[in-house]
C-alpha cells in the first residue's frame, strides 16, 4: 500500500455563506443525512421495476472524508444522482448542510458541489472562462469569485488560457474539481475522481482531498480502489443491492474480521505436520512451508513460533498478513448475513 504523501500547503476554504440561513443556524452534526432513501425505477414495456435504494439510512458527519463503497449497480450513482438534484427519489427523506431537498432544492444545491467520473468540459473553453461560467450558473457575483485561487489550489494557474481540449488527462480531472468549488460548497461529492489515471497523478488527487478536507470541507468519496478508501476516509459505508449493510470508522471496519496469516518457511522436510501444530489452523505447502491462520483476539503470533520450535523444526523466513478493507469489503458482500445486520 502506498505511504501517503505530502500535506498540501493551500487551498481555498468552503464560503460560509454556501449555506443559505448560516448566520442564523447553527452547523449541522450531519452533512448529509438520509432517512428510509427509495428509489425505485420503472420498467419498460414489460421490463420489471428496478429498486436502486430500498429504505436507505445513511448519516454523514460535518467535517468527516467518507468513503461509500459497493459493486456496480449497488446504487451508489443514484445516491449521488439524488443529491445532485438529477434524480427525484420514490420515498424517504433526504438533507443536506441541514436543509431537506424537498423544501429548498435550490439552497441544497448551493450546498453541494458534485465532481462525476465523466470527463464532461467543453473542450473549447479554457480552465478560466470554465470556472467563470460555472460561477455564474451558481450566481456568484463577479467580486466574490476566486477563480485564480481554486485554480492555483489545482495547480492549473498556468493553463488558465489554455483551451481545455489541449489538458493532459490528469489536468481535466482537477478541472473537474474545481469546477465544483467554484461556489465554495460545504459538501463535496467525489465519484471515482481516480478511475483510469495513473500512480502519480492519483497521489495529486490524494493530496487535493486531504486538502480540501483539512480545511473544513465535508467529502463523500466513492471508489473502487478499497486501498484508496482505506487510506483517505475516516468512516465508510457499504453499501449492496441498495441497502446499507456496513458503516462504521475505517479503522473499526477493518478489525471486523480479527484475522491473520502466518507464513513459515523451515529448514526441515516435513511429510506431515507435526503433532504439537496440529491444535492450529496450519496446512503444509510443499515440504518446507506452513500457513497458519489465526484470530489475533485468540491466538498470539508467539505461541505458533514457540510451537513450531518446541516441533524441532528451524525457522528460516517469515510473513504475515492481516485482514485489510478489501477482506472485510468482501465477506460483507458476500455474507447473507451481513446485509440483515446492516439493515
Amino acid at each position: 500500500m502506498a505511504d501517503p504523501p505530502p500535506r498540501p500547503t493551500s487551498a481555498p476554504e468552503p464560503r460560509a455563506q454556501a449555506r443559505p440561513g448560516a448566520e442564523e443556524l447553527p452547523l449541522p452534526e450531519a452533512a448529509i443525512e438520509c432517512r428510509g432513501l427509495t428509489k425505485i425505477y420503472g420498467g419498460e414495456g414489460k421490463a420489471p421495476a428496478t429498486t436502486a435504494l430500498e429504505d436507505f439510512d445513511l448519516a454523514i458527519p460535518r467535517g468527516s472524508l467518507f468513503g461509500l463503497l459497493g459493486p456496480n449497480g449497488a446504487g451508489k450513482s443514484t445516491f449521488i444522482n439524488i443529491l445532485a438534484g438529477l434524480v427525484r427519489k420514490t420515498a424517504g427523506t433526504v438533507k443536506i448542510w441541514g436543509i431537506d431537498i424537498d423544501r429548498d432544492p435550490r439552497a441544497t444545491r448551493a450546498a453541494i458541489g458534485v465532481v462525476p467520473q465523466e470527463l464532461n468540459i467543453d473542450p473549447f473553453f479554457t480552465p478560466r472562462e470554465i470556472l467563470d461560467l460555472q460561477a455564474g450558473l451558481y450566481n456568484v457575483p463577479r467580486a466574490e469569485r476566486r477563480t485564480r485561487e481554486i485554480l492555483a489550489a489545482v495547480d492549473l494557474t498556468d493553463k488558465a488560457e489554455a483551451y481545455s481540449r489541449t489538458l493532459s488527462g490528469g489536468m481535466r480531472r482537477r478541472l473537474l474539481v474545481a469546477k465544483a468549488m467554484v461556489h465554495s460548497p460545504p459538501v463535496l461529492v467525489l465519484d471515482e475522481p481516480t478511475a483510469g489515471v495513473d500512480v502519480e497523478l492519483r497521489r495529486q488527487l490524494w493530496t487535493q482531498i486531504r486538502g480540501l478536507n483539512a480545511r473544513g470541507t465535508t467529502i463523500l468519496l466513492t471508489t473502487h480502489y478499497l486501498d484508496e478508501a482505506e487510506q483517505l476516509c475516516d468512516r465508510i459505508a457499504i453499501i449492496d443491492h441498495g441497502r446499507l449493510i456496513a458503516c462504521d470508522t475505517t479503522e473499526a471496519l477493518v478489525r471486523r474480521l480479527d484475522r491473520k496469516e502466518l507464513v513459515i518457511t523451515i529448514a526441515e522436510d516435513l511429510v506431515e505436520i507435526p503433532a504439537r501444530l496440529t491444535r492450529f489452523v496450519v496446512e503444509l505447502d510443499g515440504a518446507r512451508r506452513l500457513t497458519f491462520r489465526y484470530r489475533t483476539g485468540e491466538t498470539r503470533m508467539r505461541e505458533i513460533l514457540d510451537a513450531v520450535r518446541d516441533s524441532g523444526l528451524t525457522i528460516v523466513d517469515l510473513t504475515t498478513h492481516e485482514s485489510d478493507l478489501e477482506d472485510v469489503f468482501l465477506e460483507l458482500i458476500r455474507s447473507p448475513s451481513a446485509e440483515e445486520d446492516g439493515r
